[in-house]
């Protein structure tokens, strides 16, 4: 059973960059908590204000697109944020973003209708995207078992550990 996400949107517009979601100035540690700290303050500076734990990020073309940096995806889950809804990503931070556990869902119709403030609803198992402010249900491509087990542990890392743990074991 996938967890399903509920929460506040907040939205930003296209090509969000990696530069914006978390500044390079703050480059110097991969601790999710600090990050987390200076997430979207090049655009939105009271946002780690404003942001509760749960509510999701919302992005329009192209989002996470420049560096290559995990960090990106590190700076979002340290914000509180559950995941990311947006009408595409930037190729490696789709995979930087699994890899770190941040479960993210390319939708460009639920992007382009949903605003910051609505309430929001993802059923990764289901595969919807629910805006109940506007009573509306949009189709994602449901997760996988084995994306639902890997984003529950945490990203990649923590799933390989696991595993080699679990066969060890065996």
């Amino acid at each position: 059973m996938s967890k399903i996400f509920t929460g506040n949107a907040w939205k930003y517009g296209d090509n969000i960059d990696t530069d914006v979601i978390i500044p390079a100035r703050h480059l110097v540690t991969s601790d999710e908590t600090e990050l987390g700290k200076h997430c979207m303050e090049d655009i939105d500076k009271d946002f780690v204000k404003k942001v509760s734990p749960g509510d999701m990020i919302v992005g329009g073309e192209n989002f996470g697109c420049g560096s290559s940096r995990e960090h990106a995806p590190i700076a979002i889950k340290g914000a509180g944020c559950s995941c990311v809804i947006a009408a595409s990503y930037a190729r490696i931070f789709f995979r930087n973003a699994i890899n770190v556990g941040l479960p993210i869902f390319e939708c460009p119709e639920a992007a382009a209708s949903i605003e910051t403030g609505d309430k929001i609803e993802v059923d990764p198992g289901a595969g919807t995207i629910t805006n109940k402010t506007k009573g509306k249900t949009f189709g994602v491509a449901p997760f996988s078992p084995f994306l639902q087990d890997l984003i529950q542990q945490g990203g990649l890392i923590p799933y390989v550990r696991k595993e080699l743990a679990r066969r060890k074991g065996a």
